[in-house]
């Protein structure tokens, strides 16, 4: 383990962007949008793991892919939002205490759920990540960066898409039996 420790960037601090003309001031708000989202996105994609890891019964196929693609989709975009933080001049937030403390989502208990259950915790997860990212992408409009709303925007699709899905998961219509004398 090397010896050598030099702080570059403390955790918090944002320098805003030369190259990209985005004051500190601006930056700073547009980065704490983005760390909270991504704080909520991490905190979605463990959860839509766990459900994907645990997912039984009769359906268990489809939901298991639809939950692996989900979580994928969910670190994909934590990635995008990463990327964009540093490059408005702040640093990702990224352990797990700030992620937990920052998102503005809770996960769901260590325990396995019923699949109904855990799609509608599921489901409400994606309920604020979708307000939250209405909120962030008028945030950034109004600040000028088109470039985060626009990116936000785009992600928004899908979390909507997933959410939707959801719900029709959860719908009370399907071709299982619930018992063998019907």
């Amino acid at each position: 383990m090397s010896t050598q420790e030099t702080v570059r960037q403390r955790a918090g601090e944002v320098e805003g962007s030369e190259a990209l003309r985005m004051d500190a001031e601006k930056a700073s708000q547009i980065v704490d949008a983005l760390n909270t989202d991504l704080a909520s996105t991490y905190v979605l994609y463990h959860q839509l793991k766990k459900h994907h890891w645990n997912v039984e019964g009769s359906e268990f196929r489809d939901l298991h892919l639809f939950l692996g693609e989900a979580a994928g989709e969910a670190e994909e975009f934590a990635d995008e939002l990463a990327e964009r933080a540093q490059a408005l001049g702040g640093v990702p937030v990224s352990g797990m205490d700030a992620l937990l403390e920052q998102a503005t989502v809770e996960p769901e208990d260590e325990d396995v759920y019923d699949i109904r259950t855990s799609l509608r915790n599921d489901m409400e997860m994606y309920g604020d990540i979708i307000e939250t990212l209405r909120d962030h992408v008028e945030l950034a409009e109004n600040l000028g960066d088109h470039t985060t709303a626009h990116m936000l925007r785009e992600n928004l699709i899908e979390v909507e898409d997933a959410a939707h899905h959801i719900e029709h998961y959860l719908e009370d219509d399907t071709l299982v039996l619930e018992s063998a004398t019907q």
